[in-house]
């Protein structure tokens, strides 16, 4: 196998940027998603015990968000294995490495696995709940921009030669093609 390219997002776009990004995504896309909602369900008043499940849910984000990468690795019987790491007394899963490489449609649909399982049923639920549709729209706005450096790297691995592999490191990740 062939090093196609190595790409580290971190090195590439600066830390901070990311951050950057990330907030103006999520904040964006409140605004974007706020509009229709509002206006398809009128003036109502917000129940605030809503504030509690919201702070719960925010907290619980970076945790669901990792499972939900997971689950599709799961799915298809591939090994996993998850890196732990200690935060304030908390055990909280840091990132899963496989032993194997995995292909590039498999890497697109793990990359884009929290978007299907969190952030389209998030949109649907404030339609459903008019009570709770500013939180339900405020966690997924959040998890909109916890979502970008996902969707930097489906663009990354959708430029990459059809039948490539994908190596993921700890801090970068490689695009792996065959040796003709």
């Amino acid at each position: 196998m062939n090093c196609w390219k190595s790409i580290n997002v971190t090195k590439q776009y600066g830390l901070h940027r990311l951050y950057f990004i990330s907030f103006l995504t999520g904040l964006l896309s409140f605004i974007i998603l706020y509009v229709p909602v509002s206006i398809m369900h009128g003036t109502h008043a917000v129940k605030e015990i809503g504030m509690i499940g919201f702070i719960a849910a925010i907290l619980l984000l970076p945790i669901v968000h990792a499972c939900m990468h997971i689950l599709p690795l799961i799915l298809v019987k591939k090994r996993i294995n998850l890196k732990k790491y200690r935060a304030r007394s908390l055990l909280l899963p840091s990132l899963a490495y496989t032993q194997q490489f995995l292909s590039k449609r498999m890497s697109i649909a793990i990359a884009l696995a929290p978007t299907l399982f969190i952030t389209f049923p998030g949109m649907l639920a404030s339609y459903l709940f008019v009570d709770y549709d500013v939180y339900i729209l405020l966690f997924t706005s959040a998890h909109i921009g916890f979502s970008f450096i996902d969707f930097l790297f489906v663009a990354h691995i959708s430029k990459a030669p059809k039948k490539s592999f994908v190596e993921n490191g700890p801090h970068d990740f490689d695009i792996l093609t065959e040796m003709e």
